[in-house]
């Protein structure tokens, strides 16, 4: 299981909206996987995203850009898609606000469902989950600097087959 104190980013890669659920502060030293999830499932064809804030403890500029880049280029699909903020704390909203990225991207103000939105998500079984999990730790066996790309997904998937496991 992850370590609570380190940054992660929880997904849900295959809902809809996608949902991304940020845990700890989101800065230049953690977002580069971030940034490479949200380009594939936008590639995959993802045209809405839903990143919920509940448990980020703050963002620097180079996250922000992230969600600004990633509002552009959903805008510009066709169909064009959306990308979604919700649980924003008050100096969390006053951050994108500064910035002007709440012309860019929707903030949701139903601060419960989107909280129902993701609880609903960690309960979903996922299928399959420990020949998932066993495809991205070699992943990273075979080389080291993809570590760095996945330990948020294997974190995901071993949280997911110690609840299977304990349920079983």
């Amino acid at each position: 299981m992850s370590d609570p104190a380190q940054p992660t980013y929880l997904v849900s890669a295959y809902s809809d909206p996608v949902v991304v659920k940020v845990r700890g502060k989101a800065n230049y030293l953690n977002c580069n996987a971030f940034r490479e999830f949200i380009e594939t499932v936008i590639t995959g064809g993802c045209r809405k995203l839903f990143i919920d804030f509940v448990d980020c403890k703050g963002m620097d500029s180079t996250f922000l850009g992230i969600l600004a880049g990633t509002a552009i280029q959903l805008r510009k699909l066709k169909p064009a898609g959306e990308l979604i903020v919700g649980n924003l704390s008050e100096r969390n909203y006053e951050l994108i606000c500064n910035l002007g990225l709440q012309n860019l991207l929707a903030i949701s103000k139903d601060q419960a469902a989107a909280s129902e939105t993701f609880n609903a998500l960690e309960n979903q079984e996922v299928s399959d989950a420990k020949n998932i999990l066993k495809a991205h730790e070699n992943l990273t066996d075979a080389d080291q600097e993809n570590v760095g790309k996945f330990q948020d997904v294997i974190a995901f998937l071993r949280n997911q087959v110690e609840k299977q496991e304990k349920h079983a």
